[in-house]
């Protein structure tokens, strides 16, 4: 029987203040990597609220989705585990609050920064994929989609109702 395939779904929090963007340091199997806050989506979350969610557990900030960057399908080599996986990222820009006094950082997260562009695009041999940098690139040309260009059908939130 063929295996079938199955893309993980992960959401991403592109997070600009005064010309400077949020990412996370963190530990993956490829060693110490930057990213922006990101990680999987949840079951019974939408990418919106997955993308709030990651930012929160990541940075100890309150980030309110306000648009779509984008949606982004990249099939990605992990050399350290010897796996081919396919992503499937929800990026959203939107506001962020400060980081709540006293948060914890999510597991495997080390520390929070606050980048340029040009220092982002001059560490892109420790982004933890090639997504890190297209969201950003996208964020600065202007991409900016309505939050409803993702459409969460209700079943997703409700398994009483059943679909035909």
């Amino acid at each position: 029987m063929e295996e079938r395939w199955k893309p993980s779904v992960t959401v991403a929090a592109i997070i600009e203040r005064d010309g400077r963007y949020l990412l996370v340091e963190e530990h993956t199997s490829e060693g110490l990597r930057l990213n922006n806050p990101a990680g999987h989506l949840d079951p019974g979350e939408s990418p919106e609220q997955g993308a709030a969610r990651e930012a929160l557990e990541e940075t100890g900030c309150v980030f309110k989705p306000t648009h779509v960057v984008g949606v982004y399908l990249s099939r990605f080599h992990r050399p350290a585990t010897h796996e081919d996986v396919t992503y499937v990222r929800f990026a959203y820009g939107g506001t962020v609050s400060d980081p709540a006094p006293g948060w914890v950082l999510d597991e495997g997260i080390v520390r929070t920064l606050w980048l340029t562009p040009e220092e982002i695009r001059a560490s892109a041999d420790r982004h933890r994929s090639p997504l890190v940098l297209r969201c950003l690139e996208d964020h600065l040309a202007g991409k900016k989609y309505p939050l409803e260009l993702v459409t969460t059908h209700a079943t997703v939130f409700d398994p009483e109702i059943k679909t035909p």
